[in-house]
């Protein structure tokens, strides 16, 4: 796979072009990274989010694709580093002291999901890999394979995984309609 033209100009440093990056995936990223439980209250979703794109800026030079795939690559990092700092929080067992309100610097792509609280209880009534399935492929869209690269997983389980939590979904759901067909 060849690189396109915004993962060429980003490899060399060109401010336009990770601006793009930036505003095609960063609301996506918090938003995702917000669903997930980090064990940790000292590391935000923000932070784990900034963390990752700093480490996207010091390895782009080994990724190869698209803008599109980058998504993916991203997520994947961002997955790996919340992993850790779960870790890390588990070893460390302790609670951090109160902060004050953080501002927000990151434009929320998610605001139609605010007082959903329905959509959230019945994500979490989820087992964790289907609720990431689901999340990944129904909540941000992506593909079967990208879901599969962000996870660290094939596409299949990806598939499985899906079917199996959208169908615990309709059977709790019974005034909306959850659609079950795979994307991509």
């Amino acid at each position: 796979m060849t690189d396109d033209a915004v993962i060429k100009a980003a490899k060399c440093g060109e401010p336009d072009a990770w601006r793009e990056l930036y505003r095609a995936h960063a609301g996506r990223l918090v938003t995702w990274l917000q669903t997930r439980p980090t064990g940790d209250t000292a590391a935000s979703p923000e932070d784990v989010a900034s963390e990752a794109w700093y480490v996207a800026a010091t390895k782009v030079s080994q990724f190869e694709g698209t803008a599109a795939d980058f998504g993916g690559w991203l997520f994947g990092i961002a997955r790996r580093i919340s992993a850790n700092s779960r870790r890390t929080s588990q070893r460390r067992n302790t609670l951090p002291v109160e902060t004050d309100e953080l501002h927000e610097v990151v434009p929320d792509h998610g605001p139609e999901v605010e007082g959903q609280d329905w959509l959230r209880s019945m994500l979490a009534s989820l087992p964790p890999r289907e609720r990431a399935a689901v999340g990944l492929v129904d909540g941000m869209g992506m593909d079967l394979s990208t879901a599969a690269d962000v996870l660290g997983v094939s596409a299949v389980s990806v598939r499985v995984a899906r079917h199996r939590g959208l169908r615990k979904l309709a059977g709790r759901t019974p005034a909306r309609s959850v659609d079950a067909s795979p994307r991509g």
